[in-house]
């Protein structure tokens, strides 16, 4: 991200070095050199710190790495050539603040963060409603909405940038210690854990590494992940680790650290990444419930639908409504050396065993066209085309000759298609644990909201510091979102139609024609009443037309040059925290 600002390229002899690339021309600072015993000379490194200005040739924009390299250089923090608009867009951040007022998040930012938790607010509200994440875009959204800042003053992005970069990471720790601490730990709760992984548009990030990407572009990644709890409906906490580290690796980590919060009383809800024996046995050591998702082709699994296939795919009393599948429960044991019956629950369903049935002959119809193609030629191929075919070659020069199908290995495969199991550690019915595992669909979501209505499916940053301080930010915003969804969700389901505009994109933006107009006497007031769409959305917050107007009182008392009303008590249904 540059910064809307002009500043001297830095006159530091040797360690100053332009390159051009198509139009524009980037400077670099020379760091550090390191000595490379191979080639027996040192290695400099270089960061990029600004882009050249087309005007001035002595002058540069700079970015977060000028900030970090050169923290003396003054920049002009407060944006005092823009003007607020004559007009705000107030009804998403009516709501915003009424989440923020439910959660106590004011309080517990302030304390992990100090006089900038106001900024950092609004930066959590910036990105759920612009679904941006570039500080730089920050002046445009805070031109025209209300903001937590003191008198709402308005910050530029080299205020923003200089946040970021200068956030230490004891803040998320000590909010994530206050937010877990909150938590009513004598509750029985189920947490849903998972996780993704992000690339990172940037330079000297430590966190990046080439791994197993779920998405992306190819470019080295991060790994996001959250613990949601299912029960109460909000995310409990986050970790961030190099993205060469495989999720089936790290649940033992995530377990310790659920514990060092407090949970005793809770079971989890996990994807089939995570199964593995050591996992299993660590949970059972810890005294945690575990709801997991099993392939129906592993071979434990595949030998427990063989034994019951048929004893329940058509049994009425096996269907499970909802779902529109039927499911059995058995008890067996996961490993030979096991010391507990585990409860599988087996599950067929009619669609997905056509989807995958026709997806696997697609697939091995695209295999002998490729085996086709290289008949009579020296090739290499996938593991996969030894599991379905057996390949025939010339030996001496690896010269594929002929092939032939694996009938028996493919009749097995179709005949497991559209069954799979979820394994539980607790006695229940397989109607509960489909219920169960299914409401992983919200910590799903909200990685779903994350990437794409948040705007971070790649974090823009220069430094370690600042990606950390955008993930702690993005995990704030991840809470109000979670919370503008459930609300939504909630009042939607006791509607009798299922209008387009409860979902939260539509929401937002019909609640941002909710207009506050600055006069000719300089006050800004109310444009017109509410409709009765905004009416309806309102209401799933508990908010109503008066409280609506007694909130404008407030924002255009601030805007007058009186104290900003504290966001610590706010009305709605959710009363002070």
């Amino acid at each position: 991200m540059y910064l809307k600002a002009l500043v001297d390229i830095p006159d530091v002899s040797g360690k100053i070095v332009s390159q051009k690339k198509k139009d524009s021309t980037y400077i670099f600072y020379e760091y550090d050199r390191v000595y490379d015993p191979d080639r027996k000379y040192n290695v400099p490194k270089r960061a990029v710190i600004g882009k050249l200005s087309p005007d001035d040739e002595r002058k540069m924009y700079p970015n977060g790495n000028f900030l970090k390299y050169f923290p003396t250089a003054e920049l002009s923090h407060i944006n005092r050539d823009v003007s607020r608009s004559c007009c705000l867009r107030i009804g998403s951040w009516l709501v915003i603040r009424d989440i923020i007022s439910h959660y106590g998040l004011s309080d517990l930012v302030e304390d992990a963060i100090g006089r900038d938790a106001w900024l950092f607010l609004d930066l959590a509200a910036f990105s759920i409603v612009s679904e941006n994440n570039e500080g730089q875009y920050y002046p445009d959204y805070a031109y025209n909405h209300p903001l937590f800042t003191q008198d709402m003053r308005v910050y530029s992005d080299s205020k923003v940038s200089e946040f970021l970069s200068t956030m230490p990471r004891r803040c998320s720790v000590e909010f994530l210690n206050n937010w877990n601490a909150k938590r009513d730990h004598r509750e029985k709760i189920y947490i849903s854990y998972d996780s993704t992984n992000k690339d990172c548009q940037a330079g000297d990030i430590e966190m990046l590494e080439y791994g197993h990407l779920k998405s992306g572009k190819g470019l080295p990644v991060f790994n996001f992940s959250v613990a949601y709890d299912k029960t109460n409906r909000v995310p409990l906490f986050y970790e961030a680790y190099p993205g060469s580290i495989v999720d089936v690796s790290l649940l033992q980590y995530m377990l310790e650290k659920a514990k060092s919060y407090g949970y005793r009383r809770c079971g989890f809800i996990l994807d089939r990444g995570y199964f593995c024996k050591s996992n299993i046995q660590y949970m059972d050591g810890c005294g945690y419930e575990f709801i997991i998702m099993v392939k129906g082709s592993k071979r434990l699994v595949s030998e427990l639908v063989m034994q019951q296939k048929g004893s329940f795919e058509i049994d009425r009393s096996c269907f499970i409504r909802g779902h529109r599948i039927y499911g059995k429960t058995v008890k067996a044991r996961l490993f030979a050396d096991d010391g507990k019956d585990r409860h599988f629950h087996l599950f067929h369903s009619t669609a997905l065993e056509h989807s995958q049935r026709s997806s696997l002959e697609l697939d091995l119809e695209k295999m002998e066209r490729l085996l086709e193609k290289y008949r009579m030629r020296p090739v290499i191929l996938p593991d996969a085309y030894e599991q379905y075919f057996e390949l025939y070659y010339n030996e001496q020069d690896n010269v594929l000759v002929h092939w032939k199908e694996r009938a028996d290995v493919i009749q097995q495969e179709l005949s497991l298609c559209g069954y799979f199991a979820i394994v539980t550690s607790e006695k229940m019915s397989a109607q509960d644990a489909i219920d169960l595992y299914k409401s992983r669909d919200s910590s799903e979501k909200l990685f779903r909201s994350d990437k794409t209505f948040l705007g971070n499916r790649s974090l823009r940053t220069y430094s370690q510091q600042s990606a950390e301080a955008k993930i702690f930010i993005e995990f704030v915003a991840l809470i109000i979102r979670n919370r503008i969804y459930t609300l939504l969700k909630d009042e939607m389901e006791r509607m009798d139609k299922r209008p387009n505009y409860m979902t939260i994109p539509a929401a937002l933006k019909e609640l941002d024609k909710i207009e506050m107009v600055r006069q000719y006497d300089g006050v800004y007031r109310l444009d017109h009443a509410l409709t009765k769409t905004q009416k309806t959305i309102l209401k799933a917050f508990g908010l109503d037309s008066d409280s609506v107007h007694a909130l404008t009182v407030t924002i255009s008392d601030t805007l007058g040059g009186k104290p900003a009303a504290a966001v610590h008590s706010g009305g709605g249904k959710h009363g002070k925290n």
